[in-house]
């Protein structure tokens, strides 16, 4: 029990680290075009539930039906509970900032045209999986590190028709949808 402990206080002080150092750097960024045409969210379920509203995007962007993709994040999760979206949580954090889950592995192995930060809390997870998605705009809340954020949205995170107004506002002005 006590080694078990241990070695978790080591992985989070291994992967404070390697937050520390990526944000360090510039963040990987993907090099293509203009437009959205693809959506990453990562969500905090412990403060947001209902991420059917993030299929709205769908509409409101004139997207492919696929074209948005959901993770979420739980402090603590049942695996043998069935879940309808992605979940991942402070277990499957492995040595040097590594996220041990097949869902989170498929997730940023993709690229996105915008990334959704759907979290107003700093959680060490949810920054790893921040940093690594390849994603060309960043959107988020300003109670969390600016640096992970190209656009930062000072709206409730319990009010997602003012959050998606205002995210469709600003990429209007960055002339990124019509």
């Amino acid at each position: 029990m006590f080694l078990k402990a241990l070695k978790q206080k080591l992985k989070l002080k291994s992967a404070r680290k390697h937050v520390k150092q990526l944000l360090s750097g510039p963040l990987e960024n993907v090099k293509k075009g203009h437009g959205i045409a693809s959506v990453g969210c990562i969500v905090d379920l412990d403060q947001f539930e209902d991420v059917s509203l993030f299929y709205q995007l769908v509409d409101e962007f004139k997207l492919r039906p696929n074209s948005v993709k959901i993770i979420g994040y739980k402090n603590f999760y049942d695996k043998n509970s069935p879940y309808a979206t992605p979940i991942f949580s402070d277990k499957d954090l492995g040595w040097n900032g590594a996220i041990e889950n097949g869902y989170a592995l498929e997730f940023f192995s993709r690229e996105y045209d915008l990334l959704l930060n759907y979290y107003s809390e700093e959680q060490l997870l949810l920054q790893l999986m921040t940093l690594k998605t390849k994603a060309r705009i960043r959107v988020g809340f300003g109670s969390v590190d600016h640096k992970l954020n190209d656009l930062i949205l000072q709206t409730p995170i319990s009010n997602f028709g003012l959050f998606k107004e205002e995210l469709k506002k600003y990429l209007k002005i960055f002339k990124e949808i019509e």
